[in-house]
């Protein structure tokens, strides 16, 4: 079989994969926990079921506009105007099947082959593939003071002749770090500078703990018109615990704007218009959703936090926001793909290797889910991992014998 050569270096979503196989373990009556997910449990807000019901009783579904509904992106240009404070034009504007299409239609408008994007490391699984797509080069940017908190000259020292873009990701996936207003105003000054385009994935800017402030790159901007070479994406999945619901978007200038939308007409045309019902209510309607979310994941974050105490050796950053902690796991196998295997494969419980987010000996652990199953994921690694532990662990009614050392 003859397969492409970008096609033969696009490997699996590690995280899509994980979940298909809890779901598959859940369906023949395993007691899987699933500590790897990026999707909260909550409900979508009801202004957006309602919404989407509405449009689905009328039986008026059709075709939509491939840069997203004049709706859609209305609610876009206040959402920018309220948490940005940035006014933009329907031309500066588009909607998405998620703010993954948004990213990569970005990535298609702007990359050639060769051109090279750099984004700080831990760094989200899909950036180098969704690059590999382009015929482009990855380039991750680990901080070389070995924390998860990048500076500029780690990403300077990596710029080159084919250097076309800079991701970034804050707060962070997988680390749950927020990065500092100084390094942001830097990496938007520099990438203004030497003439590079900056795409801001701000997905989780309004999951954040312990009174910190979203940072706002446009603050920072001194070129906002035609030429500007700044890609802000976000979308409805995170925060308002729509992941199913698929609409993000992207605002960028005019002209990029629509290259990106002859490129997504041809890929997908118009997101749904039920999706993008549902995903103008929730930008329009109570935001209380959004507040209680990020209280439950404070909450969940701490308990995580304080669970992970009782690993002799595990090493843990505080996550700022999201719903992530990346901890580092290296005291007990330095190979996170086979750890992560080992911990399903024994106890039942689902991780995703540090390695697929470019740091290996690490796991990214979810605490999105319900506390009874962050407490009883963390106790069942403890026991897998503890040499101290006791020799057998009940899982409901089923009797485990540890037969490892």
């Amino acid at each position: 079989m003859s397969i492409s050569q970008i096609g033969r270096t696009i490997g699996e979503s590690v995280t899509l994969r994980m979940n298909e196989r809890a779901a598959v373990m859940r369906a023949k009556g395993d007691p899987v926990i699933h500590l790897g997910g990026g999707e909260p449990k909550s409900r979508a807000p009801l202004d957006a079921v309602v919404a989407a019901a509405n449009l689905l009783n009328s039986g008026e579904v059709r075709y939509t506009p491939a840069a997203g509904t004049p709706a859609m992106k209305a609610a876009i240009i206040r959402y920018t105007k309220d948490f940005y404070f940035h006014r933009v034009t329907p031309e500066q504007v588009i909607a998405s099947s998620g703010a993954k299409q948004a990213i990569m239609v970005a990535l298609q408008a702007i990359l050639n082959p060769q051109d090279e994007v750099i984004f700080p490391a831990p760094y989200w699984v899909s950036y180098p593939d969704m690059v590999k797509l382009c015929g482009a080069i990855p380039v991750p940017a680990p901080a070389e003071d070995g924390t998860f908190y990048p500076r500029l000259s780690d990403i300077t020292q990596r710029v080159g002749s084919y250097t076309r873009a800079v991701i970034i990701n804050s707060p962070n996936n997988p680390s749950g770090v927020m990065y500092a207003a100084d390094f942001i105003r830097e990496v938007v000054e520099f990438c203004e500078k030497e003439d590079l385009y900056l795409i801001m994935d701000d997905i989780y800017h309004r999951l954040i703990f312990d009174g910190k402030k979203p940072v706002n790159c446009y603050e920072y901007a001194q070129s906002l018109g035609d030429k500007s070479k700044l890609i802000v994406v976000n979308g409805v999945s995170k925060q308002y615990a729509m992941t199913g619901f698929r609409i993000g978007w992207a605002v960028a200038n005019p002209e990029l704007i629509r290259v990106m939308s002859n490129i997504q007409g041809h890929q997908t045309s118009g997101p749904p218009g039920v999706l993008q019902k549902a995903a103008v209510a929730a930008i329009n309607g109570v935001q209380s959703s959004v507040e209680n979310l990020r209280l439950t994941l404070r909450n969940n974050r701490d308990i995580l936090l304080e669970r992970l105490k009782s690993f002799d050796g595990v090493h843990v950053t505080p996550p700022d926001g999201t719903f992530y902690c990346f901890a580092d796991f290296n005291h007990y196998d330095g190979d996170s793909a086979r750890l992560s295997e080992f911990l399903l494969d024994k106890v039942q419980v689902v991780t995703v290797p540090g390695v697929e987010f470019g740091m290996d000996g690490y796991l990214r652990l979810s605490f999105c889910g319900a506390v009874k199953d962050i407490t009883e994921g963390i106790e069942r690694m403890k026991w897998a991992l503890d040499p101290n532990a006791p020799n057998e662990l009940y899982i409901g009614d089923r009797k485990l014998v540890r037969d490892w050392t």
